[in-house]
């Protein structure tokens, strides 16, 4: 069997457990370093990170590539220009990597990358770089340019390529670029995003992105009430059926996407233990019988309120949805389809009374 799984690495026991079940499905685990401030691309105001000591976990999936996450959208700039401010990230992946913990990182901003080798290039030399998904490749051309640019850092080149969400539902341009980069990298491995479930071309993907590292940055997050004021939360709570249009990959649909790529990564790192124990469950079982939002990460909250069959999305969803044009204005589909398929949850109210004995 071909491991095809790139999925969160969780200092968690029980979940630890459940990876080394299913190694045999994985290709990669990516995992965040504990820094300050955070070099990651998920909030995290007063939770640093995994200390380098609980990544011990990781010996316990041999042959499973790991992946130390610096993908934030931008970093204090102080810490870049200054080269001491980089020397406990230094020490820190060199240990990981004398422990043979660690085969790469994966980045977005470009300054951290060459500051990074300009301060310790025998630790470059032993890393791949992998462009992020938020890198958003969706062309030959960006490909290539970032590729080229690792080269210049002295960084081993990539052995995979996350592609951007958005080619999840144009497969011919998928398919296109898929064997362009085989040509040029013979071997490479292609990967795609499944289960992040927000809004495609999302116009608020760069700013949300900046919001959150600088929330990283000054100790203060606003981006959840941002989205629930002026962003994808907001929308998705007038117009939910818009959740169709996201570019998730359904587990059912995950053989389909194989005939292009090599590898699905599935995200959620923040959701905790039982939400990717269940996510990672249902995709390699290529099957889920339940709420489809209970598998998507940035539509989660939405679980509690909607409930949307899985079940009774039909066999060529994603083949349809791939020749989308994108008019929706024009279009009804997707409204008829969640009316069909999504019902409101009942209201939970949680007792808090004291009861007395």
């Amino acid at each position: 069997m071909t491991p095809i799984l790139n999925v969160p690495f969780l200092p968690d026991e029980h979940y630890i457990a459940c990876l080394e079940q299913c190694t045999a499905d994985l290709e990669s685990v990516h995992f965040c370093l504990e820094h300050e401030p955070c070099l990651d691309s998920r909030v995290r105001v007063g939770n640093a990170g995994a200390p380098a000591g609980h990544l011990a976990g990781l010996a316990r999936l041999p042959g499973v590539r790991k992946y130390a996450l610096l993908n934030s959208r931008f970093h204090d700039p102080r810490l870049l220009v200054s080269g001491r401010g980089l020397q406990p990230l230094v020490r820190t992946l060199s240990g990981l990597l004398d422990r043979e913990l660690v085969d790469g990182i994966v980045y977005c901003d470009h300054y951290l990358l060459q500051r990074l080798a300009d301060e310790a290039p025998e630790l470059a030399v032993r890393l791949e770089a992998v462009p992020g998904v938020n890198t958003m490749l969706d062309s030959f051309a960006k490909v290539e340019a970032q590729l080229a640019s690792i080269r210049e850092t002295g960084f081993r080149t990539p052995a995979k390529i996350i592609l951007d969400r958005s080619l999840n539902r144009d497969l011919d341009r998928l398919a296109a670029l898929a064997q362009q980069l085989r040509d040029l990298q013979p071997g490479i491995r292609i990967e795609l995003l499944a289960n992040e479930g927000c809004l495609p071309h999302c116009p608020c993907k760069l700013s949300h992105d900046a919001y959150i590292a600088l929330a990283n940055l000054d100790g203060r997050d606003l981006t959840h009430d941002l989205n629930c004021r002026a962003g994808c939360i907001r929308l998705l709570e007038e117009q939910p059926h818009r959740l169709l249009q996201s570019p998730f990959i359904r587990p059912e649909d995950v053989d389909l996407y194989l005939y292009h790529v090599d590898t699905i990564k599935l995200c959620g790192r923040t959701l905790g233990a039982g939400f990717l124990e269940n996510v990672i469950t249902a995709y390699r079982r290529r099957r889920y019988d339940g709420n489809l939002l209970d598998l998507l990460d940035a539509t989660a909250w939405l679980a509690e309120r909607l409930y949307v069959d899985n079940r009774m999305l039909s066999f060529d969803f994603a083949a349809m949805l791939a020749q989308c044009d994108n008019r929706c204005d024009q279009c009804g589909f997707c409204r008829e389809l969640f009316t069909a398929i999504a019902h409101p949850l009942p209201l939970v109210i949680e007792d808090r009374r004291v009861r007395a004995d």
